[in-house]
């Protein structure tokens, strides 16, 4: 239904006003009833799914990524759809508005989404009351710096959201990936990302110790564009600050071998869907051998139906998470994969 009637309807509409248009009708279809109609539809109960990572047991190992539901307006809307975990954000301290429109673009051809956002969120402040709410699903918080933080002071804004976020999120996703922001994945160098990454272990440690709670993980975002010798850089700055594990991957900047239109195609910003999909493999397969599995994986690009699932869970990702995927395929690809999952095990 969702594919043959439901996705045409929305595709006719400018991409961004359908994100909007969306959270309005699951929020309001939600309200008069029909969440108990998703839960059946969608939702696959079984213990055999569940995982064990970092201290948290996830209910199923589908997730929704961050950039979906940056604010934290929808989580448990979202959740009826069958997902294990929820992932908001990306969050900073201030709210800012994000690059300026038109900047979500379709590539119908290849399945796939440019978008140049830049972190538009209402703020972590914003954020964490909307995560006051009762919930039975966990929350990862993704969070990045403003746009107007120069990196030498960007370990300060990724504090602040640690700091608000930390009694109301499971777990913690550090962003210095994402291409929309000028000179964030700069971030990524193996100096400056150390640094930031063991100033926040220490905070962590330091609050944890303080209220006499645990540690919440803290994971990378990497991007698909690093080098071999990048992400050996990585694996050994894991295993030197004491970082829980990686997600894998965000949005890429190459362009390679795309069938939409040109101009289209070459619109600046981070594409995601299925042609990002073997290149997000090759990195979860890369850091899984040369880490000889030190550490869990978060695999997420190009997941566009089950057997797209089972090949990241195969290269070495303990959970995945969907979003373009979920766009072009709908709710029902969240059932199929644990189907699938179910049906290997």
């Amino acid at each position: 239904m969702y594919k043959f009637l439901i996705r045409p309807l929305l595709f006719l509409l400018d991409p961004e006003k359908v994100h909007h248009l969306s959270f309005t009708l699951i929020k309001l279809t939600s309200k008069i009833g029909f969440a108990a109609v998703f839960r059946s539809l969608y939702q696959v109960n079984d213990k055999r799914l569940e995982r064990e990572l970092f201290g948290i047991k996830f209910k199923n190992p589908v997730g929704l990524a961050a950039g979906f539901d940056k604010d934290a307006r929808l989580y448990n809307e979202l959740s009826n759809f069958g997902f294990g975990f929820i992932e908001i954000g990306t969050v900073t301290p201030k709210p800012q508005s994000g690059n300026p429109k038109k900047r979500l673009f379709r590539l119908k051809a290849d399945k796939a989404i440019i978008n140049r956002m830049g972190f538009n969120n209402l703020g972590v402040f914003e954020a964490v009351e909307n995560l006051k709410k009762k919930h039975n699903v966990i929350i990862g918080g993704n969070i990045g710096k403003n746009k107007i933080t120069p990196n030498h002071l960007a370990t300060k804004d990724y504090l602040i959201c640690f700091e608000a976020l930390f009694d109301y999120v499971d777990y913690f996703v550090v962003n210095v990936s994402s291409p929309n922001t000028p000179g964030l994945r700069e971030l990524q160098d193996k100096e400056p990302l150390t640094a930031l990454l063991t100033d926040l272990k220490r905070e962590n440690n330091r609050k944890a110790q303080k209220m006499a709670v645990s540690e919440k993980p803290i994971l990378l975002k990497i991007a698909p564009d690093l080098t071999n010798d990048q992400l050996l850089d990585i694996i050994e700055i894991v295993k030197e600050t004491g970082i829980s594990g990686i997600i894998a991957t965000n949005t890429t900047i190459a362009r390679d071998n795309l069938m939409s239109d040109s101009v289209l195609a070459e619109e600046k910003g981070g594409l995601s869907g299925k042609p990002l999909a073997n290149k997000s493999t090759e990195v979860i397969r890369f850091l899984s051998e040369k880490s000889n599995k030190a550490f869990p994986i978060i695999g997420v690009g190009g997941i566009h139906s089950a057997e797209d699932a089972l090949e990241k869970l195969d290269a070495g990702a303990d959970l995945i998470q969907l979003w373009t995927g979920f766009v072009y395929e709908g709710p029902a690809l969240v059932k199929r994969i644990n189907k699938a999952i179910l049906n290997q095990s």
